[in-house]
């Protein structure tokens, strides 16, 4: 059988909790959140500012500092650097002048030759400070003669013969003929050479005087000298 009385009081109760949720609703929905029965948690959203901005980075330590450095190494304006190496004094540009060889800045030696036959080799050695000049051919003088022998036309070199310090340049001899057809032949123990300047005129300088062979050297009306040579090979190929 129904019971409407008790009905009526699980309607009127269950209306009654409806409305209370409602109220409860109601008033929890006030903008600082939403409050769920039966909970003690508020759920609020997170504000966001649009008129915050975010501040601006510190300049880096190590950019400012390698600024300041670079700021430092700039050289003022017009400042001029002296060259890496850069000698502090310099060399008198005469000091370095090339002379021209004569005795007194050379040693010469004379030695005969057995190829080719009847030939003697003048090697003269520059043992000054200075570059000198082998100008021309040797002015040689064997014994008592009044007169230097001819130079061999067809053997002057290129070039003027250059020596540096220690450097040698040489001049061959024919002394007779080597087929006997020489005239004058005779027998000499002493020999003097001079050096020619530049113009080829005239001797400058002091003279060399090298050693002959204790025997001596036989000389003919055939002979002649070549003009100094760069090489050796060059000298005695006349």
């Amino acid at each position: 059988m129904f019971n409407f009385r008790s009905s009526r009081t699980r309607f009127v109760g269950a209306a009654s909790t409806v409305v209370l949720a409602a109220l409860s609703l109601t008033a929890c929905n006030n903008g600082t959140g939403v409050h769920a029965e039966g909970t003690s948690a508020a759920v609020t959203p997170i504000a966001h500012s649009s008129s915050s901005t975010a501040p601006s980075s510190p300049a880096s330590p190590s950019a400012s500092a390698s600024g300041s450095s670079a700021t430092k190494a700039t050289p003022a304006a017009g400042t001029k650097r002296p060259a890496a190496g850069a000698a502090t004094s310099k060399v008198p540009a005469a000091s370095s002048k090339p002379v021209t060889c004569e005795g007194s800045n050379t040693k010469t030696v004379a030695a005969p030759l057995n190829r080719p036959l009847n030939h003697m080799l003048l090697t003269v050695t520059n043992t000054g400070s200075k570059t000198c000049y082998l100008y021309g051919y040797p002015a040689v003088r064997f014994g008592e003669a009044q007169s230097v022998p001819p130079v061999i036309e067809d053997s002057q070199p290129q070039a003027v013969v250059t020596l540096q310090p220690g450097e040698s340049g040489y001049a061959s001899v024919n002394l007779s003929a080597a087929d006997g057809s020489g005239t004058g032949g005779h027998t000499v123990k002493t020999l003097s050479v001079y050096f020619q300047g530049r113009s080829g005129n005239e001797s400058v300088g002091t003279g060399a005087h090298p050693s002959l062979p204790a025997k001596g050297v036989h000389v003919d009306d055939s002979l002649k000298v070549t003009y100094w040579q760069q090489e050796m090979e060059d000298a005695i190929s006349w």
